[in-house]
């Protein structure tokens, strides 16, 4: 299912690997429509960390499935992940066997990154991009 209202993107992905690169293009699609391709880079990479968390550890029954939201809003791009398990994630020291680098990817690449609770079960790990990044 997909919601596109001039600035907003809602999409629902499976947990299956695939789903990252098809999120990928379709935030790409969005960026190139709102004129901001040159948050490509790190926006892509924020989303893929993001989702790949999620689909890693999400709990996703029928009728829930993870969900991406891609905002622009007026300074900022926000890319939010919404998943059905309450466990929000926490950034941790990279291990040697390339775990862990995540959110460290997120922090590094992003101006703000964090966790919030939904009205249904669950919660959305959120990003923001400023739009005079370059």
């Amino acid at each position: 299912m997909e919601t596109n209202q001039g600035d907003v993107v809602v999409l629902r992905w499976s947990r299956h690997p695939r789903c990252v690169g098809l999120a990928r293009w379709e935030l790409r699609k969005a960026l190139e429509r709102w004129g901001l391709s040159r948050l490509e880079e790190s926006a892509v990479l924020v989303l893929s960390e993001l989702l790949t968390n999620a689909g890693r550890h999400a709990r996703v029954s029928p009728g829930r499935e993870i969900k991406t939201r891609y905002v622009r809003l007026a300074d900022t791009l926000r890319i939010e992940v919404h998943d059905a398990t309450p466990e929000r994630p926490e950034k941790r020291e990279p291990e040697a066997d390339c775990g862990g680098r995540g959110l460290v990817l997120v922090e590094a690449l992003a101006d703000s990154w964090g966790v919030k609770d939904r009205h249904e079960p669950g919660k959305a790990v959120w990003a923001e991009l400023s739009l005079s990044s370059e």
